[in-house]
Protein backbone atom coordinates (compact mmCIF):
# COMPACT_ATOMS: atom_id res chain seq x y z
CA UNK A 1 0.00 0.00 0.00
CA UNK A 2 1.56 3.39 -0.97
CA UNK A 3 2.61 5.70 1.81
CA UNK A 4 1.26 9.19 2.32
CA UNK A 5 4.38 10.69 0.75
CA UNK A 6 3.98 8.48 -2.32
CA UNK A 7 0.31 9.52 -2.60
CA UNK A 8 1.37 13.16 -2.36
CA UNK A 9 4.02 12.76 -5.10
CA UNK A 10 1.54 10.92 -7.34
CA UNK A 11 -1.16 13.58 -6.85
CA UNK A 12 1.31 16.44 -7.58
CA UNK A 13 2.53 14.68 -10.71
CA UNK A 14 -1.06 14.22 -11.88
CA UNK A 15 -1.80 17.91 -11.33
CA UNK A 16 1.38 18.87 -13.24
CA UNK A 17 0.48 16.57 -16.15
CA UNK A 18 -3.05 17.96 -16.25
CA UNK A 19 -1.87 21.57 -16.45
CA UNK A 20 0.77 20.87 -19.10
CA UNK A 21 -0.67 18.14 -21.30
CA UNK A 22 -4.42 17.83 -21.06
CA UNK A 23 -5.58 20.63 -18.81
CA UNK A 24 -6.84 22.86 -21.63
CA UNK A 25 -9.33 21.98 -24.36
CA UNK A 26 -7.91 21.23 -27.76
CA UNK A 27 -7.76 24.14 -30.18
CA UNK A 28 -7.49 26.78 -27.44
CA UNK A 29 -4.25 28.27 -26.17
CA UNK A 30 -3.43 27.60 -22.56
CA UNK A 31 -4.28 30.35 -20.12
CA UNK A 32 -1.25 32.41 -19.12
CA UNK A 33 0.13 31.61 -15.72
CA UNK A 34 1.11 34.45 -13.46
CA UNK A 35 3.61 32.20 -11.67
CA UNK A 36 5.01 30.25 -14.61
CA UNK A 37 8.54 31.06 -13.60
CA UNK A 38 8.07 29.78 -10.10
CA UNK A 39 8.13 26.20 -8.91
CA UNK A 40 4.69 24.75 -7.96
CA UNK A 41 3.82 25.17 -4.31
CA UNK A 42 3.73 21.81 -2.51
CA UNK A 43 0.31 20.65 -1.22
CA UNK A 44 -0.20 19.83 2.43
CA UNK A 45 -0.96 16.29 3.51
CA UNK A 46 -4.41 17.36 4.78
CA UNK A 47 -5.44 18.76 1.38
CA UNK A 48 -4.23 15.63 -0.39
CA UNK A 49 -6.07 13.32 1.99
CA UNK A 50 -9.29 15.36 1.67
CA UNK A 51 -9.10 15.41 -2.15
CA UNK A 52 -8.50 11.68 -2.34
CA UNK A 53 -11.36 11.08 0.07
CA UNK A 54 -13.79 13.11 -2.03
CA UNK A 55 -12.59 11.33 -5.17
CA UNK A 56 -13.15 7.91 -3.62
CA UNK A 57 -16.62 9.01 -2.37
CA UNK A 58 -17.58 10.32 -5.81
CA UNK A 59 -16.50 7.11 -7.46
CA UNK A 60 -18.40 4.99 -4.93
CA UNK A 61 -21.63 6.99 -5.30
CA UNK A 62 -21.39 6.94 -9.09
CA UNK A 63 -21.25 3.16 -9.07
CA UNK A 64 -24.22 2.68 -6.72
CA UNK A 65 -27.58 1.30 -7.76
CA UNK A 66 -30.69 3.42 -7.22
CA UNK A 67 -31.65 1.27 -4.23
CA UNK A 68 -28.25 1.78 -2.60
CA UNK A 69 -28.42 5.52 -3.21
CA UNK A 70 -31.81 5.68 -1.52
CA UNK A 71 -30.41 3.82 1.49
CA UNK A 72 -27.47 6.24 1.61
CA UNK A 73 -29.75 9.28 1.51
CA UNK A 74 -31.95 7.85 4.30
CA UNK A 75 -28.86 7.17 6.40
CA UNK A 76 -27.51 10.68 5.83
CA UNK A 77 -30.84 12.27 6.73
CA UNK A 78 -31.01 10.14 9.86
CA UNK A 79 -27.52 11.19 10.89
CA UNK A 80 -28.29 14.85 10.23
CA UNK A 81 -31.41 14.61 12.37
CA UNK A 82 -29.62 12.76 15.16
CA UNK A 83 -26.52 14.95 15.06
CA UNK A 84 -28.21 18.15 16.20
CA UNK A 85 -31.74 19.24 16.91
CA UNK A 86 -31.78 21.99 14.28
CA UNK A 87 -29.67 22.31 11.14
CA UNK A 88 -27.95 25.57 10.26
CA UNK A 89 -30.15 27.77 8.11
CA UNK A 90 -27.72 27.73 5.17
CA UNK A 91 -27.47 23.93 5.17
CA UNK A 92 -31.24 23.60 5.51
CA UNK A 93 -31.79 25.87 2.50
CA UNK A 94 -29.25 23.92 0.41
CA UNK A 95 -30.90 20.60 1.27
CA UNK A 96 -34.40 21.90 0.49
CA UNK A 97 -33.31 23.51 -2.77
CA UNK A 98 -31.57 20.31 -3.84
CA UNK A 99 -34.62 18.19 -3.10
CA UNK A 100 -36.96 20.59 -4.88
CA UNK A 101 -34.71 20.72 -7.94
CA UNK A 102 -34.68 16.94 -8.09
CA UNK A 103 -38.46 16.67 -7.66
CA UNK A 104 -39.45 19.18 -10.36
CA UNK A 105 -36.71 18.22 -12.84
CA UNK A 106 -38.31 17.85 -16.28
CA UNK A 107 -41.82 18.69 -15.02
CA UNK A 108 -43.80 21.65 -16.28
CA UNK A 109 -47.32 22.90 -15.92
CA UNK A 110 -49.78 23.11 -13.06
CA UNK A 111 -50.96 19.51 -13.36
CA UNK A 112 -47.48 17.94 -13.15
CA UNK A 113 -46.38 20.10 -10.22
CA UNK A 114 -49.53 21.06 -8.26
CA UNK A 115 -51.99 18.42 -9.45
CA UNK A 116 -53.26 15.41 -7.56
CA UNK A 117 -50.81 13.10 -9.36
CA UNK A 118 -48.06 15.73 -9.43
CA UNK A 119 -45.13 16.63 -7.24
CA UNK A 120 -47.16 18.27 -4.47
CA UNK A 121 -49.47 15.27 -4.18
CA UNK A 122 -46.48 12.93 -3.94
CA UNK A 123 -44.84 15.10 -1.29
CA UNK A 124 -48.08 15.07 0.72
CA UNK A 125 -48.26 11.27 0.48
CA UNK A 126 -44.65 10.84 1.56
CA UNK A 127 -44.97 13.31 4.43
CA UNK A 128 -48.10 11.60 5.79
CA UNK A 129 -46.47 8.18 5.39
CA UNK A 130 -43.23 9.32 7.06
CA UNK A 131 -45.10 10.97 9.94
CA UNK A 132 -47.03 7.75 10.59
CA UNK A 133 -43.79 5.74 10.56
CA UNK A 134 -42.29 8.18 13.08
CA UNK A 135 -45.36 7.80 15.30
CA UNK A 136 -44.88 4.02 15.29
CA UNK A 137 -41.15 4.43 16.06
CA UNK A 138 -42.04 6.62 19.04
CA UNK A 139 -44.61 4.05 20.19
CA UNK A 140 -42.23 1.08 19.91
CA UNK A 141 -39.19 2.90 21.26
CA UNK A 142 -36.72 1.89 18.51
CA UNK A 143 -36.26 2.82 14.83
CA UNK A 144 -37.02 0.66 11.81
CA UNK A 145 -34.38 -1.90 10.93
CA UNK A 146 -33.31 -2.41 14.56
CA UNK A 147 -34.15 -5.21 16.95
CA UNK A 148 -36.53 -4.58 19.88
CA UNK A 149 -34.74 -3.58 23.10
CA UNK A 150 -33.95 -6.68 25.14
CA UNK A 151 -34.44 -8.96 22.15
CA UNK A 152 -38.20 -9.42 22.62
CA UNK A 153 -41.35 -7.34 22.73
CA UNK A 154 -43.61 -5.52 20.32
CA UNK A 155 -42.46 -5.01 16.72
CA UNK A 156 -43.59 -3.75 13.31
CA UNK A 157 -46.15 -5.77 11.41
CA UNK A 158 -46.46 -4.27 7.94
CA UNK A 159 -49.17 -1.80 7.00
CA UNK A 160 -52.80 -1.47 5.95
CA UNK A 161 -53.53 0.29 2.63
CA UNK A 162 -55.79 3.31 2.96
CA UNK A 163 -56.83 6.27 0.79
CA UNK A 164 -56.95 9.59 2.66
CA UNK A 165 -58.49 12.77 1.28
CA UNK A 166 -56.16 15.76 1.71
CA UNK A 167 -55.95 19.33 0.42
CA UNK A 168 -54.04 17.92 -2.56
CA UNK A 169 -56.68 15.29 -3.28
CA UNK A 170 -56.82 11.57 -2.41
CA UNK A 171 -53.47 10.00 -1.47
CA UNK A 172 -52.73 6.31 -1.01
CA UNK A 173 -50.84 5.41 2.18
CA UNK A 174 -50.02 2.32 4.22
CA UNK A 175 -51.01 2.77 7.86
CA UNK A 176 -48.26 1.01 9.86
CA UNK A 177 -49.21 -1.70 12.36
CA UNK A 178 -47.59 -3.37 15.34
CA UNK A 179 -47.90 -7.04 16.26
CA UNK A 180 -49.75 -6.37 19.51
CA UNK A 181 -52.27 -4.02 17.83
CA UNK A 182 -51.58 -1.36 20.46
CA UNK A 183 -50.54 1.41 18.08
CA UNK A 184 -53.09 4.24 17.67
CA UNK A 185 -51.93 6.73 15.00
CA UNK A 186 -52.72 10.36 15.74
CA UNK A 187 -52.27 12.05 12.36
CA UNK A 188 -54.63 9.67 10.56
CA UNK A 189 -56.60 7.74 13.14
CA UNK A 190 -58.19 4.36 12.64
CA UNK A 191 -61.25 4.75 10.43
CA UNK A 192 -60.31 8.32 9.51
CA UNK A 193 -60.53 9.08 5.80
CA UNK A 194 -59.80 12.83 5.80
CA UNK A 195 -57.10 14.98 7.31
CA UNK A 196 -58.33 17.34 10.05
CA UNK A 197 -57.82 20.49 7.98
CA UNK A 198 -60.37 19.29 5.44
CA UNK A 199 -63.05 18.89 8.13
CA UNK A 200 -62.46 22.51 9.13
CA UNK A 201 -63.00 23.58 5.52
CA UNK A 202 -66.25 21.62 5.37
CA UNK A 203 -67.50 23.33 8.53
CA UNK A 204 -66.48 26.75 7.17
CA UNK A 205 -68.39 26.10 3.93
CA UNK A 206 -71.42 24.92 5.90
CA UNK A 207 -71.24 28.01 8.11
CA UNK A 208 -71.15 30.16 4.97
CA UNK A 209 -74.59 28.89 3.97
CA UNK A 210 -73.73 26.10 1.51
CA UNK A 211 -75.97 23.04 1.57
CA UNK A 212 -74.61 19.52 1.98
CA UNK A 213 -75.19 18.85 -1.73
CA UNK A 214 -73.28 22.01 -2.71
CA UNK A 215 -70.39 21.11 -0.39
CA UNK A 216 -70.21 17.60 -1.86
CA UNK A 217 -69.97 19.04 -5.39
CA UNK A 218 -67.46 21.71 -4.38
CA UNK A 219 -65.12 19.31 -2.57
CA UNK A 220 -65.30 16.79 -5.42
CA UNK A 221 -64.43 19.47 -7.99
CA UNK A 222 -61.57 20.81 -5.88
CA UNK A 223 -60.00 17.72 -4.29
CA UNK A 224 -61.59 14.78 -6.01
CA UNK A 225 -64.24 12.29 -4.82
CA UNK A 226 -64.29 11.26 -1.19
CA UNK A 227 -66.83 13.49 0.59
CA UNK A 228 -70.52 12.66 0.30
CA UNK A 229 -73.53 14.48 1.73
CA UNK A 230 -73.67 11.92 4.51
CA UNK A 231 -70.02 12.66 5.31
CA UNK A 232 -70.74 16.41 5.48
CA UNK A 233 -73.64 15.73 7.85
CA UNK A 234 -71.39 13.63 10.11
CA UNK A 235 -68.67 16.29 10.11
CA UNK A 236 -71.08 19.09 10.98
CA UNK A 237 -72.78 16.94 13.64
CA UNK A 238 -69.87 17.80 15.95
CA UNK A 239 -70.92 21.47 15.67
CA UNK A 240 -74.22 20.61 17.36
CA UNK A 241 -72.36 19.48 20.48
CA UNK A 242 -70.40 22.74 20.48
CA UNK A 243 -73.65 24.68 20.11
CA UNK A 244 -75.20 22.86 23.08
CA UNK A 245 -72.17 23.57 25.27
CA UNK A 246 -72.23 27.22 24.16
CA UNK A 247 -75.94 27.47 24.95
CA UNK A 248 -75.47 26.27 28.54
CA UNK A 249 -72.19 28.05 29.39
CA UNK A 250 -72.08 30.23 32.55
CA UNK A 251 -72.60 33.96 31.99
CA UNK A 252 -71.42 37.10 33.77
CA UNK A 253 -73.27 38.44 36.78
CA UNK A 254 -74.17 41.85 35.38
CA UNK A 255 -74.86 43.19 31.91
CA UNK A 256 -75.41 46.97 31.70
CA UNK A 257 -77.27 46.57 28.38
CA UNK A 258 -79.29 43.62 27.12
CA UNK A 259 -80.81 43.49 23.62
CA UNK A 260 -83.64 41.04 22.96
CA UNK A 261 -85.25 40.19 19.63
CA UNK A 262 -86.45 37.27 17.52
CA UNK A 263 -86.30 36.33 13.84
CA UNK A 264 -88.47 33.88 11.98
CA UNK A 265 -87.01 30.82 10.23
CA UNK A 266 -88.62 27.88 8.42
CA UNK A 267 -88.11 24.32 9.69
CA UNK A 268 -89.64 21.15 8.32
CA UNK A 269 -91.98 19.64 10.89
CA UNK A 270 -93.13 16.22 9.72
CA UNK A 271 -94.64 16.67 6.25
CA UNK A 272 -95.09 20.44 6.55
CA UNK A 273 -92.73 23.43 6.70
CA UNK A 274 -93.54 25.70 9.63
CA UNK A 275 -92.35 29.06 10.87
CA UNK A 276 -90.30 29.01 14.05
CA UNK A 277 -89.17 31.99 16.11
CA UNK A 278 -85.48 32.05 17.00
CA UNK A 279 -85.08 34.12 20.17
CA UNK A 280 -81.74 35.90 20.51
CA UNK A 281 -80.15 37.83 23.38
CA UNK A 282 -77.06 40.05 23.11
CA UNK A 283 -75.46 41.37 26.26
CA UNK A 284 -72.92 44.18 26.69
CA UNK A 285 -70.68 43.43 29.66
CA UNK A 286 -68.87 45.86 31.95
CA UNK A 287 -65.90 45.97 29.56
CA UNK A 288 -68.09 47.13 26.68
CA UNK A 289 -67.79 43.80 24.84
CA UNK A 290 -70.88 42.41 23.11
CA UNK A 291 -71.72 38.73 23.31
CA UNK A 292 -74.60 36.61 22.07
CA UNK A 293 -75.85 34.96 25.24
CA UNK A 294 -77.95 32.28 23.58
CA UNK A 295 -80.61 31.27 21.09
CA UNK A 296 -83.95 29.61 21.76
CA UNK A 297 -86.52 28.14 19.34
CA UNK A 298 -90.31 28.30 19.61
CA UNK A 299 -93.13 28.05 17.09
CA UNK A 300 -94.30 31.61 17.78
CA UNK A 301 -92.91 34.77 19.33
CA UNK A 302 -94.66 35.79 22.53
CA UNK A 303 -94.04 37.43 25.89
CA UNK A 304 -94.71 34.15 27.68
CA UNK A 305 -91.73 32.43 26.07
CA UNK A 306 -89.56 35.51 26.60
CA UNK A 307 -90.20 34.96 30.31
CA UNK A 308 -88.69 31.47 29.94
CA UNK A 309 -85.68 32.93 28.07
CA UNK A 310 -84.98 35.50 30.80
CA UNK A 311 -85.37 32.84 33.48
CA UNK A 312 -82.77 30.72 31.67
CA UNK A 313 -80.36 33.68 31.61
CA UNK A 314 -80.80 34.17 35.33
CA UNK A 315 -80.22 30.45 35.96
CA UNK A 316 -76.94 30.68 34.04
CA UNK A 317 -75.65 33.46 36.28
CA UNK A 318 -77.04 36.81 35.05
CA UNK A 319 -78.01 38.43 38.36
CA UNK A 320 -78.75 41.97 37.13
CA UNK A 321 -79.53 43.88 33.94
CA UNK A 322 -79.49 47.69 33.95
CA UNK A 323 -81.13 48.59 30.63
CA UNK A 324 -83.08 46.11 28.51
CA UNK A 325 -83.77 47.27 24.94
CA UNK A 326 -86.67 45.53 23.17
CA UNK A 327 -89.20 46.00 20.39
CA UNK A 328 -92.82 46.90 21.04
CA UNK A 329 -94.13 43.36 21.64
CA UNK A 330 -97.16 43.39 23.90
CA UNK A 331 -96.40 42.03 27.37
CA UNK A 332 -92.63 42.15 26.84
CA UNK A 333 -91.90 44.77 29.55
CA UNK A 334 -93.93 42.83 32.10
CA UNK A 335 -92.00 39.63 31.33
CA UNK A 336 -88.69 41.45 31.85
CA UNK A 337 -89.76 43.08 35.11
CA UNK A 338 -90.93 39.71 36.42
CA UNK A 339 -87.33 38.40 36.28
CA UNK A 340 -85.34 41.66 36.60
CA UNK A 341 -87.60 44.09 38.49
CA UNK A 342 -84.97 46.86 38.67
CA UNK A 343 -84.16 46.89 34.93
CA UNK A 344 -85.02 49.93 32.82
CA UNK A 345 -87.08 48.69 29.87
CA UNK A 346 -86.33 50.75 26.75
CA UNK A 347 -88.63 50.36 23.76
CA UNK A 348 -86.67 50.57 20.54
CA UNK A 349 -87.27 54.03 19.05
CA UNK A 350 -86.81 52.71 15.52
CA UNK A 351 -89.59 50.17 16.06
CA UNK A 352 -91.82 52.86 17.58
CA UNK A 353 -91.29 55.16 14.57
CA UNK A 354 -91.97 52.33 12.10
CA UNK A 355 -95.18 51.42 13.95
CA UNK A 356 -96.31 55.05 13.87
CA UNK A 357 -95.63 55.57 10.17
CA UNK A 358 -97.68 52.52 9.20
CA UNK A 359 -100.79 54.66 9.65
CA UNK A 360 -99.49 57.53 7.52
CA UNK A 361 -99.81 57.78 3.72
CA UNK A 362 -96.76 58.55 1.64
CA UNK A 363 -97.55 62.25 1.15
CA UNK A 364 -97.33 62.92 4.93
CA UNK A 365 -94.58 60.47 5.95
CA UNK A 366 -91.67 62.93 5.81
CA UNK A 367 -93.52 65.63 7.77
CA UNK A 368 -94.71 63.19 10.45
CA UNK A 369 -91.24 61.65 10.77
CA UNK A 370 -89.68 65.12 11.15
CA UNK A 371 -92.10 66.03 13.99
CA UNK A 372 -91.49 62.67 15.71
CA UNK A 373 -87.76 63.37 15.56
CA UNK A 374 -88.27 66.45 17.73
CA UNK A 375 -89.58 64.14 20.47
CA UNK A 376 -86.77 61.57 20.68
CA UNK A 377 -83.97 64.12 20.12
CA UNK A 378 -85.16 66.45 22.90
CA UNK A 379 -82.76 67.57 25.64
CA UNK A 380 -84.64 65.69 28.37
CA UNK A 381 -87.97 64.01 29.01
CA UNK A 382 -89.73 67.28 29.92
CA UNK A 383 -88.86 68.86 26.59
CA UNK A 384 -89.77 65.58 24.88
CA UNK A 385 -93.24 65.71 26.46
CA UNK A 386 -93.71 69.26 25.20
CA UNK A 387 -92.71 68.06 21.70
CA UNK A 388 -95.23 65.21 21.96
CA UNK A 389 -98.01 67.65 22.91
CA UNK A 390 -97.09 69.83 19.92
CA UNK A 391 -97.14 66.75 17.69
CA UNK A 392 -100.59 65.78 18.97
CA UNK A 393 -101.92 69.28 18.35
CA UNK A 394 -100.67 69.16 14.75
CA UNK A 395 -101.48 65.58 13.72
CA UNK A 396 -104.28 64.30 16.00
CA UNK A 397 -106.97 65.51 13.62
CA UNK A 398 -105.58 63.10 10.98
CA UNK A 399 -103.74 60.39 12.93
CA UNK A 400 -104.82 60.40 16.59
CA UNK A 401 -103.61 56.83 17.13
CA UNK A 402 -99.91 57.89 16.92
CA UNK A 403 -99.85 60.28 19.87
CA UNK A 404 -102.13 57.94 21.84
CA UNK A 405 -99.71 55.03 21.36
CA UNK A 406 -96.70 57.11 22.40
CA UNK A 407 -98.55 58.49 25.42
CA UNK A 408 -99.61 55.01 26.61
CA UNK A 409 -96.03 53.70 26.35
CA UNK A 410 -94.30 56.90 27.44
CA UNK A 411 -92.45 55.39 30.40
CA UNK A 412 -90.97 52.71 28.10
CA UNK A 413 -89.97 55.21 25.39
CA UNK A 414 -88.09 57.94 27.29
CA UNK A 415 -85.65 56.14 29.67
CA UNK A 416 -82.73 56.75 27.27
CA UNK A 417 -83.23 60.54 27.55
CA UNK A 418 -81.72 60.37 31.05
CA UNK A 419 -78.31 59.69 29.51
CA UNK A 420 -75.93 62.09 27.71
CA UNK A 421 -76.31 62.27 23.90
CA UNK A 422 -73.14 60.17 23.32
CA UNK A 423 -74.59 57.35 25.41
CA UNK A 424 -78.12 57.37 24.02
CA UNK A 425 -77.13 55.71 20.76
CA UNK A 426 -76.07 52.59 22.68
CA UNK A 427 -79.43 52.07 24.40
CA UNK A 428 -82.25 53.59 22.36
CA UNK A 429 -82.44 51.00 19.58
CA UNK A 430 -82.07 47.28 18.96
CA UNK A 431 -79.96 47.91 15.83
CA UNK A 432 -77.17 45.77 17.31
CA UNK A 433 -79.29 42.66 17.28
CA UNK A 434 -81.04 43.68 14.05
CA UNK A 435 -77.62 43.74 12.34
CA UNK A 436 -76.98 40.21 13.60
CA UNK A 437 -80.37 39.12 12.24
CA UNK A 438 -79.47 40.51 8.81
CA UNK A 439 -76.22 38.55 8.74
CA UNK A 440 -78.06 35.37 9.71
CA UNK A 441 -80.73 35.91 7.05
CA UNK A 442 -78.01 36.43 4.44
CA UNK A 443 -76.67 32.95 5.21
CA UNK A 444 -79.99 31.08 5.45
CA UNK A 445 -81.88 32.81 2.61
CA UNK A 446 -80.75 30.29 -0.04
CA UNK A 447 -81.93 27.28 1.97
CA UNK A 448 -85.64 27.89 1.94
CA UNK A 449 -86.11 25.72 5.02
CA UNK A 450 -84.16 23.53 7.43
CA UNK A 451 -84.74 19.76 7.13
CA UNK A 452 -85.06 19.26 10.91
CA UNK A 453 -84.76 21.04 14.24
CA UNK A 454 -81.13 19.96 14.74
CA UNK A 455 -79.86 21.53 11.53
CA UNK A 456 -81.07 25.03 12.46
CA UNK A 457 -79.01 25.40 15.68
CA UNK A 458 -75.89 24.13 13.88
CA UNK A 459 -76.01 26.72 11.12
CA UNK A 460 -77.17 29.60 13.31
CA UNK A 461 -74.42 28.87 15.84
CA UNK A 462 -71.79 28.99 13.07
CA UNK A 463 -73.33 32.19 11.68
CA UNK A 464 -73.27 33.82 15.12
CA UNK A 465 -69.66 32.88 15.86
CA UNK A 466 -68.61 34.16 12.42
CA UNK A 467 -70.45 37.47 12.95
CA UNK A 468 -68.95 38.00 16.41
CA UNK A 469 -65.42 37.87 15.00
CA UNK A 470 -66.06 41.20 13.24
CA UNK A 471 -67.68 42.99 16.16
CA UNK A 472 -65.96 46.04 17.57
CA UNK A 473 -65.92 47.50 21.06
CA UNK A 474 -69.07 49.41 22.04
CA UNK A 475 -68.84 53.06 20.99
CA UNK A 476 -67.74 55.55 23.69
CA UNK A 477 -68.05 52.90 26.40
CA UNK A 478 -66.09 54.69 29.15
CA UNK A 479 -68.56 57.63 29.02
CA UNK A 480 -71.48 55.23 29.01
CA UNK A 481 -70.18 53.34 32.04
CA UNK A 482 -69.72 56.61 33.95
CA UNK A 483 -73.31 57.56 33.15
CA UNK A 484 -74.52 54.15 34.34
CA UNK A 485 -72.66 54.62 37.63
CA UNK A 486 -74.42 57.99 38.12
CA UNK A 487 -77.89 56.56 37.47
CA UNK A 488 -77.57 53.07 38.95
CA UNK A 489 -75.16 53.70 41.82
CA UNK A 490 -73.78 50.66 43.61
CA UNK A 491 -75.31 48.26 41.07
CA UNK A 492 -72.09 48.93 39.12
CA UNK A 493 -69.11 47.27 40.89
CA UNK A 494 -66.34 49.61 42.03
CA UNK A 495 -63.69 47.80 39.98
CA UNK A 496 -65.69 48.31 36.77
CA UNK A 497 -64.52 51.92 36.27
Amino acid sequence: MPSTQEKKTSFERACSDLSSAGGEPRGEPPAPSLRSAEAPRPLSEEVVEEALGWARLGGSVAGMTDEKREELIDALLHQLGAGREELPEELRERLLDGMIDELIAGKRGEREILGQEGVLGEITRRMVQRALEEELTEHLGYPAGHAPPGGAGNSRNGGTPKTVLTDQGPVRIDTPRDRKSEFEPRLVGKGQRRLAGLDEKIIALYGGGMSTREIETYISDLYGPGVSRETVSRVTAAVLEDAKAWQTRPLEQIYPILYLDALMIKIRDGQAVRNFACYLAIGVNLDGERDVLGMWFQKTEGAKFWLAVLTDLKTRGVADVLVCCVDGLTGFPEAIEAVYPNAWVQTCIVHAIRAALRFVPYKDKKKVAADLRKIYTAVDRDHAWEALEAFAETWDPKYPMISASWTDNWERIVPFLAFPPDVRRAVYTTNTIEALNRQIRKIIKTRGSFPDEDSAPKLLYLAITRAQQKWRHTYNWSTALTAFRIHFGDRIPDNAI
